[in-house]
């Protein structure tokens, strides 16, 4: 069967609102870990046991993006309060740039109760550091589902990162059904977070804590960081009858040549933490294989990994590829965009183990979890349900080898 005509609904399961954690456990590392190894043989532990179920070969790649305050609150002069939800940055369409603003910067967003905001600008007066501080939302454009919108503040000394960090809130995902809570500030976010840009957390990362890290690092288990800032398309449900009539959502990823470099040579298994993770190291594979076809790097397509023109490189030569690239241009990170998808079918050339969460019914990150397991993510989802696992973000989390 053609990949782009896998029916969603073969990936549909019962999944009741008492099985889906509001909040996570007060130790992190104390939730549940289901393990399926290599056979398919599927077991209970607890994820402070990961250090010792990782193979001495071993290397463990997460994602250190931060979740930012994205969720803004502004009202209106006649009270009405308008939500913005900031996606990504427009101008400077840097994430780093935008966030070091001081006087003006653009965003796509997400604006609730849209049809309340027809015209004039909205104002959030705000005390940061104990100065003041006024700020405007100006409605550029609208795009789609979506909006341009333009942020002004009346003060240079203070930086756009300090106003949403000030002013925002967590978003925490939809399916949770229930407000932000000041606990989430740092329960949604990983030990490992340091560069801002997300508006979901990676969620396999949040069972991490210093002591898990340390223990890993007891084994002499190599730890790198890659980022991909995850975006607001990561909860978009597949709405169509059959993949293929999907649009997968575009995500952000920067990758330090150092990284590539050792990937290019190393003799370890690439153990991934969480999807996003999965998504990026996949996508330089395919990155070293548009280099090789002088095909533009920018973003990789959605479906190219499944292309007939694709070339059968290594993982080797196309991480080569990359790195040559890059010095090509005197750069010393690779940042582009992925907007791959991967599903039954895909050929995994880089991940050989993965540390992944209880995805929603129906989603693209059941259809790359299907992917590795060759099929077998229903057996899996099966025992979780039965034997007591949580699912979703605050949930417990698997370890599929």
């Amino acid at each position: 069967m053609n990949i782009t005509d896998i029916k969603i609904k073969d990936f549909n399961y019962p999944l009741p609102d008492s099985k889906i954690a509001k909040h996570p456990l007060v130790n992190r590392d104390e939730c549940l870990l289901l393990v399926r190894d290599s056979n398919g043989a599927l077991s209970k532990h607890i994820f402070n046991e990961l250090p010792d179920l990782l193979p001495d070969d071993a290397m463990l790649v997460y994602n250190n993006t931060k979740v930012i305050n994205a969720r803004l609150r502004m009202s209106k002069a006649s009270g009405a309060t308008i939500e913005i939800f900031c996606l990504e940055p427009v101008a400077p369409s840097d994430y780093a740039l935008a966030f070091a603003q001081t006087q003006n910067c653009s965003w796509l967003c997400f604006v609730g109760n849209s049809k309340r905001w027809k015209s004039g600008d909205l104002e959030m007066p705000l005390v940061i550091s104990g100065q003041d501080v006024v700020l405007t939302a100006t409605r550029v454009e609208k795009q789609d589902n979506a909006s341009i919108v333009q942020f002004s503040w009346n003060n240079p000394s203070v930086s756009f990162s300090q106003i949403i960090e000030h002013a925002g809130e967590i978003p925490i995902p939809p399916y949770l059904n229930r407000a932000t809570e000041s606990s989430d500030t740092s329960d949604y976010q990983t030990v490992f977070s340091h560069i801002e840009g997300s508006v979901a957390a990676p969620t396999a990362g949040l069972h991490f804590t210093d002591r898990v890290l340390g223990d890993i690092d007891s084994r002499q288990i190599p730890r790198r960081e890659l980022t991909l800032h995850v975006g607001a398309g990561t909860f978009q449900p597949v709405k169509s009858d059959t993949i293929g009539e999907h649009l997968m959502h575009s995500e952000f990823i920067s990758v330090s040549k150092k990284l590539i470099e050792e990937l290019a040579f190393t003799d370890r298994k690439v153990f991934a933490v969480g999807t996003t993770s999965v998504r990026t190291l996949e996508s330089l594979y395919h990155i070293g294989c548009m280099i090789s076809q002088g095909m533009d790097v920018g973003e990789v397509p959605q479906w190219y990994p499944y292309s007939e023109s694709h070339p059968a490189l290594s993982m080797q030569q196309s991480m080569s590829n990359v790195v040559e690239y890059l010095n090509g241009k005197n750069l010393e990170t690779l940042v582009a965009s992925t907007r791959i998808i991967i599903a039954p079918g895909y050929d995994y050339k880089v991940v050989k183990g993965m540390v992944t969460n209880f995805h929603q019914p129906q989603s693209t990150l059941l259809l790359l979890v299907s992917a590795f397991t060759k099929g077998d993510w229903k057996r899996m989802y099966e025992y979780a349900l039965e034997n007591s696992f949580r699912f979703l973000s605050y949930g417990d989390a698997c370890l599929l080898l």
